[in-house]
């Protein structure tokens, strides 16, 4: 059973996403808040696995309760949930390591998916921002994922990847999982065509 913390303003929205979560067997809605204080001081007692969280609410924001989950022992996952792709917001998603980022008009099953992916240590941003606010100076990618990826782009196969990076065919694949995950695209070629639009690989 995963067990998730709710915060949004909107309580209409609120109470709608609670049932909407309940429904599914293996989710939990253990609390919700429509302010982010309130949210932060129920998400340190709580402790869920996961917390969903709207950007703009009254007190702290999503952005500032993700922060503070980031800085904290805390072993929960947070997920952005918003209707708003600026670029500011979602570049200090990133910074505070968010697990999902989401806009609120993509399909219901989209945020159920994002849970189970995120338990599996999975990261998931909106292709659309990645696509559209991500640049040069904040690559999600890491060093090594870069490295994987540079390879990948020279058209390598798994196994000649993990040879030239000393790496087991195994993390190779997990490597590619992981990019696959942060960029939002489901093959190599997606990967490798938005890394270079945004000139992440040198």
């Amino acid at each position: 059973m995963i067990t998730l913390y709710l915060a949004e303003d909107q309580s209409m929205l609120n109470s709608a996403l609670t049932q909407l979560l309940e429904l599914e067997d293996d989710l939990h809605v253990v609390g919700s808040a429509a302010d982010g204080q309130t949210a932060w001081t129920e998400i340190q007692a709580l402790k869920p696995q996961v917390a969903v969280l709207d950007i703009e609410m009254p007190g702290l924001t999503g952005l500032d309760v993700a922060d503070r989950v980031q800085a904290s022992p805390l072993a929960t996952k947070t997920v952005i949930l918003t209707t708003f792709a600026q670029k500011a917001y979602f570049e200090r998603a990133v910074k505070a390591q968010v697990a999902a980022y989401l806009l609120k008009d993509s399909p219901s099953d989209d945020l159920i998916a994002a849970i189970r992916r995120v338990m599996s240590g999975e990261t998931i941003y909106a292709p659309e921002l990645v696509v559209n606010m991500l640049s040069a100076e904040n690559n999600p990618l890491s060093e090594r994922e870069r490295a994987v990826l540079a390879a990948a782009a020279e058209g390598l196969a798994t196994k000649a990847i993990a040879a030239k990076l000393y790496l087991s065919a195994g993390t190779v694949r997990n490597y590619l999982s992981a990019i696959f995950s942060k960029l939002g695209v489901h093959n190599r070629m997606e990967a490798v065509q938005i890394a270079k639009n945004n000139k992440w690989l040198s």
